[in-house]
């Protein structure tokens, strides 16, 4: 507890956040629910450059996370999940075009069976001279209703696949569809990832979990602005810890080092709402049945400072 304190008054004191951004298809019209078109990623891209914006690899917020170094507000990070060949045909000569670095989160299973949808081990060869490659599991599972012992084969089997392929042990690891709950975590861990990335909406500071980054999402055409607007708000989730009982989120407890009076607090499919805080703390009584097997809590102070927990249902 008394690290953790450290940590949060180490974060209160460096008022900057870098955002890890990810993305899954490029310019394929058949999956508008994670396709990000090459126009709206040009537009990005420009965004970037014409605003100050550094994009910089994911080594590089592993090192300053590693050494407590302060990370700029200026930093992005690319990520790309799956591996979908859209990627290398439509993605990545624009990656390339700008210089941008980017994190290749690799499906190994659909990549060893040569779906015709992913790219080929020889793509992905290709990709790591331009970008950094990652771990995204071997059979895409929903984590959190896997067994430890079925987890723990999807990782070595996944990770032989990169060593035999590309002769690779990835750094980074991403869970498939975001899912993960502290049972899940520990095993991820335990494989020795640098970093461990997530899809909960947040940002990076020098405070942050390695094994726990929020990414944000850029499918469609979000507001890039708005996105970039977002703040790393550190804080520890209490109550619910996982899944709760019956589906029915009761009390909800969390700490933060922030002092504010009240928060904003949100629950998918319910929307937001005004919470107070005492002493740094949230206490607060929802008492309503989740409405998605996938569910997110988020707490918002001002400033656009965010801290999320995900809730999956096993």
């Amino acid at each position: 507890m008394r690290l953790l304190l450290g940590l949060w008054l180490l974060a209160a004191t460096l008022l900057a956040d870098a955002h890890i951004f990810v993305y899954h298809r490029f310019g394929d019209l058949r999956y508008p629910s994670t396709d990000t078109s090459v126009e709206v990623l040009k537009k990005q891209f420009e965004y970037f450059r014409k605003n100050g914006y550094e994009v910089v690899p994911l080594s590089r917020i592993a090192e300053a996370l590693k050494r407590g170094e302060r990370i700029p507000d200026n930093w992005v990070a690319l990520t790309i999940d799956d591996s979908y060949r859209s990627f290398y045909e439509n993605g990545l000569p624009l990656f390339r075009a700008y210089g941008y670095p980017f994190t290749l989160f690799v499906y190994t299973g659909a990549v060893e069976k040569g779906y015709g949808d992913y790219m080929s081990w020889e793509q992905i060869e290709e990709a790591m001279r331009y970008g950094e490659i990652g771990f995204h599991s071997h059979t895409h599972p929903h984590m959190v209703s896997r067994s430890d012992a079925e987890l723990e084969e999807d990782f070595r089997r996944g990770l032989a696949a990169m060593r035999k392929r590309l002769g690779i042990r990835p750094r980074y690891f991403a869970y498939p569809y975001g899912e993960y709950d502290g049972r899940v975590k520990r095993i991820a861990e335990g494989f020795g990832f640098d970093l461990i990335c997530n899809q909960n909406a947040g940002a990076v500071g020098t405070a942050s979990d390695p094994h726990d980054l929020d990414r944000i999402a850029l499918t469609g055409d979000p507001s890039l602005k708005e996105k970039l607007r977002i703040r790393y708000l550190p804080a520890v989730w209490i109550e619910p810890a996982a899944w709760p009982e019956g589906g029915v989120v009761g009390r909800v407890r969390l700490k933060t080092d922030e002092k504010a009076a009240h928060g904003w607090l949100y629950l998918t499919g319910y929307g937001w709402r005004r919470v107070p805080l005492e002493g740094g703390e949230l206490d607060t009584r929802l008492d309503l049945k989740l409405k998605k097997r996938r569910s997110r809590l988020i707490l918002k102070l001002e400033k656009d400072r965010i801290s999320t927990k995900i809730l999956v249902k096993p």
